[in-house]
């Protein structure tokens, strides 16, 4: 990486002149500038576009290109490359979400990002992103097909597309623009907090700023949890309909809220919130209407909220999954990313929850290769002829080395922020990875390059109506580290729906109010 000291990327000279957008049209991209294994690639098309992006017009240069598998019958790589006008001698590389399959939008702002604030393109930042190496169908983010081939699968799975992309994004720039970015930053939530954790451990000198956002980060180790909650809730009586989750999410709020100093809505002190769901406990067991739970139920919702361990070794050495709090599962102001409105069942319901749906996939074409294969007939705790293969698939899905001294001795920052009542990714698990990289390189280097905020009430990518939805520019403050060597102080995330600010709090303090306006960031302290 070249770190430049002084002013920070965004304030750099810019480019005044326009890439040369007609000259890239049918360019082919050498497989020689790509450091791992494809055929090349070529642009399909080169335009010059206007768009008004965060409420300013702005001009750039829509790059659409393709890059060609090893393997013949394996599916391109699809890649978007936005130029813009006055560049300001950055990159941003944005990451997917779900099973990917679909370029992502790379004039959007950042993940948590504050939409009153210029996205990176409209910062005069070149962006560019890819569909991981396959083609979604109607499903979107939850078609899984691509797994049946072993290179497209690869590509999704360890990140190879995500350096492949680069690598043919930063060709496609220096023939634009005739430089290189000084700086190159990657961000993304999901799936893209998962990728941006990749490119830190993989590709350490790749990128000089990195966003990750509720990253799915031990992806396997999930997915198993998601079979095994899968098979319990599709028991009979089992799946608390929408009318229990309600019943449970206002009950966790009435026991909890009120421990951060205040009752508003946002359980601060997740830590500190023991709610037991037998007190919901219906007369002797039955289901006997909305009020209550049934046994059946109230062992499903403890599944959720209880840590998965598997009774087996696998390759990754990945043992656990810590699960959900019940107040994000039984959220069902976001139904489709939490417990859903339907059982799981065969074959899985739309209206099921969106991890049952992913599970479903996963089973039908990465496990077993066989699309009518019954998801909820693998036992994630008694695997039996499986366990070789999610042995074997683990290594591709949860190759996470916490180790990221190769990142941080090259310069580089990174930001990892999480939702404490996220319903899809566990905020438990992010608090693991932090934990892990704590004690793989000590509290001062760690502090050195990386700061984790966990941010209460908010929920997987601000989707639906969360009792928090945060919005910080991430960007700014990150530029500012990377560029001027200065790290967050006291950072502040506002709600993008009605302006209320908290102070967002280094993992493993939270906001406690203090005194004044709680409608203001200045009333709360970080407390442990």
């Amino acid at each position: 990486m070249t770190v430049i000291h002084g002013p920070v990327a965004a304030a750099a000279t810019p480019v005044s002149a326009g890439p040369r957008c007609a000259e890239l049209a049918g360019t082919e991209i050498p497989a020689s500038v790509i450091s791992l294994p494809t055929r090349g690639g070529h642009v399909e098309s080169a335009s010059e576009v206007t768009q008004v992006v965060s409420g300013r017009a702005i001009e750039y240069c829509g790059v659409n290109a393709a890059l060609r598998p090893r393997d013949p019958s394996a599916p391109d790589i699809k890649l978007r490359v936005d130029m813009p006008v006055g560049w300001n001698r950055s990159s941003m590389m944005f990451g997917g979400g779900g099973y990917d399959g679909t370029i992502p939008d790379v004039t959007q702002i950042v993940p948590f990002g504050r939409p009153d604030q210029p996205t990176p393109l409209a910062r005069g930042y070149a962006t560019y992103g890819s569909d991981s190496g396959h083609q979604a169908g109607p499903a979107a983010s939850l078609d899984g097909s691509f797994g049946m081939n072993d290179e497209a699968l690869r590509n999704f799975a360890t990140g190879d597309a995500l350096k492949k992309t680069h690598d043919a994004a930063m060709y496609l720039i220096r023939r634009g623009y005739g430089a290189v970015p000084r700086h190159t930053y990657f961000a993304g939530g999901s799936t893209g907090g998962r990728e941006a954790l990749i490119v830190a451990q993989r590709w350490p000198d790749a990128f000089d700023g990195v966003i990750s956002a509720f990253p799915a980060w031990n992806n396997m180790a999930e997915i198993l949890d998601l079979g095994y909650l899968a098979q319990v809730m599709s028991r009979p009586d089992a799946f608390p309909g929408p009318d229990k989750q309600t019943l449970i999410y206002n009950s966790v709020v009435a026991a909890c809220d009120g421990q951060d100093g205040i009752k508003d809505k946002i359980v601060s002190n997740v830590g500190g919130c023991r709610f037991d769901p037998r007190v919901l406990r219906c007369p002797k067991g039955a289901d006997t209407g909305p009020t209550c739970l049934s046994d059946a139920q109230i062992a499903s919702v403890t599944a959720a909220s209880t840590p998965f361990r598997w009774p087996y070794r696998i390759a990754s050495g990945e043992r656990y999954y810590p699960g959900f709090p019940l107040l994000s599962g039984a959220d069902m102001r976001t139904p489709y990313l939490g417990f859903g409105t339907s059982a799981p069942a065969d074959p899985m319901p739309v209206t099921s929850g969106y991890g049952f749906q992913y599970w479903d996939q996963w089973v039908k074409y990465f496990l077993t290769r066989d699309p009518g294969y019954n998801s909820l007939d693998v036992d994630p705790r008694h695997p039996g002829k499986w366990l070789s293969r999610i042995s074997y698939l683990s290594t591709l899905e949860d190759r996470n080395n916490v180790d990221l001294r190769p990142f941080a001795r090259s310069g580089g920052r990174l930001i990892l922020m999480h939702g404490s009542a996220d319903e899809l990714v566990s905020h438990r698990s992010t608090n693991d990875y932090y934990r892990r990289v704590l004690a793989t390189l000590g509290p001062r280097q760690t502090n050195e390059f990386m700061r984790y905020y966990v941010v209460p009430g908010a929920n997987h990518a601000n989707f639906g109506a969360p009792a928090f939805a945060p919005g910080w520019d991430s960007l700014s403050a990150l530029e500012t580290w990377v560029g001027g060597g200065q790290p967050p102080v006291k950072p502040v995330a506002s709600d993008i729906r009605d302006g209320r600010t908290r102070p967002l709090c280094e993992y493993p303090r939270w906001p406690k109010y203090r005194s004044g306006d709680p409608d203001q960031a200045q009333s709360f302290v970080c407390s442990l």
